[in-house]
């Protein structure tokens, strides 16, 4: 793992499902070289953990919050300890 690397957890609210967030949350996540997973959840929110410096987090959710359609009413955040083995970023099956 490389020096400076965290882990955030996020929750959003808002129009955030049906509207590609997911997809775009993973291109952005590989094209700047975070690793992590996003997927929905039941109550319409999605939950997404982020790995990586944290210039490459900030990249990942400006890339997501100028997605068309996209409207984030609100993000719940908290770091956590980072995953040691995790290579890329994947979109999880619905919880």
């Amino acid at each position: 793992m490389a020096y400076g690397t965290i882990r955030k957890a996020f929750c959003f609210t808002g129009w955030v499902q049906g509207v590609g967030f997911r997809w775009r949350a993973k291109n952005a996540a590989n094209a700047l070289g975070a690793t992590g997973w996003v997927r929905n959840n039941p109550d319409g929110s999605v939950s997404m953990e982020l790995q990586g410096t944290e210039a490459q987090i900030d990249g990942v959710i400006a890339a997501v919050e100028r997605g068309t359609y996209v409207h984030i009413d609100h993000m719940r955040v908290k770091t956590i300890a980072p995953a040691e083995d995790e290579h890329g970023f994947t979109v999880k099956d619905d919880a």
